[in-house]
């Protein structure tokens, strides 16, 4: 049988090709739930590697231009003080502006530790000004200095203390996205690897009956092989439907969890889980293809 008749036959099909391969069975739903599992899963995981990698990207720009500078000192001095480091820092070249929070505003990062109806007015609380960082940035150690020296009791905190353990937590939680969507690959292959050699075994008289009518091993395969990779296809395509509407149920992103409830697709991203059936196709491809060749060779 010439290799364009088997492509031709793995493609679009043989009648005679297609009786050697059961419809159905054990082997048949194995490999479909197999596949649908494994997208549904793989669906996810590629979810919570983009939802990761943009976590990742959002605190890596955003936050590194952002720093804060605490004012500790009595209550007498803290608006003179206050007046004094707004001086200093919008006189520091690669700041690109300073305002001191308001009341209010201190008032609504206390609350999630002492509540809303906490009274800012009566404690002695440092103040806080907020630092936005322009390109190419300003030289944090000398202005450091300039602010001990001119405003005692300022503090300044570029946030790269916890910033730099968080951008790279989130960056690990996308490679462990991308290991997962390879491991499901890698256990897909296996499953229809298992489920294929089955229908092989099961099917080895009626193989022994073809060789003997002068069927080669390349049309044996391909029968195998088609229709193996059309119900991994139609199974992942299941899987990655269901697997995408359980993502759309899921609650939206918000600053209050950016990552437990950012996990959706947004804008081209949802293009990417379509991608999933065809990939799910081309490993059983390859694992059926593999599948065939070794047991056909040690069939009698």
């Amino acid at each position: 049988m010439s290799r364009g008749l088997m492509l031709r036959t793995l493609i679009f099909g043989d009648d005679q090709a297609n009786r050697i391969v059961p419809p159905s069975g054990y082997t048949a739903r194995l490999t479909i739930f197999a596949a649908g599992a494994m997208a549904f899963l793989a669906v996810f995981a590629l979810s919570l590697s983009l939802a990761a990698g943009r976590v990742s990207h959002r605190w890596s720009q955003e936050l590194a231009q952002a720093a804060t500078l605490r004012i500790s000192a009595p209550a007498d001095q803290m608006a003179d003080l206050t007046a004094k480091a707004l001086q200093v820092l919008s006189q520091t070249p690669g700041v690109a502006r300073a305002r001191a929070l308001s009341a209010e505003e201190q008032s609504a990062l206390l609350a999630p530790w002492f509540g809303n109806e906490l009274p800012v007015e009566n404690l002695s609380l440092p103040q806080l000004v907020e630092v936005i960082e322009d390109d190419p940035g300003y030289d944090a150690t000398g202005l450091r200095l300039r602010l001990e020296a001119e405003v005692p009791g300022a503090v300044l905190d570029d946030h790269d203390r916890w910033r730099r353990p968080l951008v790279a937590a989130a960056r690990a939680l996308k490679l462990l996205g991308w290991v997962s969507i390879l491991l499901i690959g890698g256990a897909m292959a296996t499953m229809i690897t298992l489920a294929a050699n089955a229908a092989l075994s099961a099917n080895a008289q009626i193989i022994s009956v073809l060789r003997l009518v002068g069927a080669q091993d390349r049309y044996i395969a391909s029968a195998f092989v088609r229709r193996f990779t059309l119900r991994a296809l139609a199974g992942a395509a299941a899987g990655t439907v269901l697997g995408m509407v359980g993502v759309m149920l899921l609650p939206s992103a918000s600053a209050e969890g950016s990552i437990l409830t950012g996990l959706g697709f947004h804008g081209g991203g949802w293009i990417l889980p379509l991608l999933i059936p065809v990939l799910a196709a081309l490993v059983a491809l390859g694992a059926t293809t593999q599948a065939a060749r070794t047991r056909l060779r040690s069939l009698p």
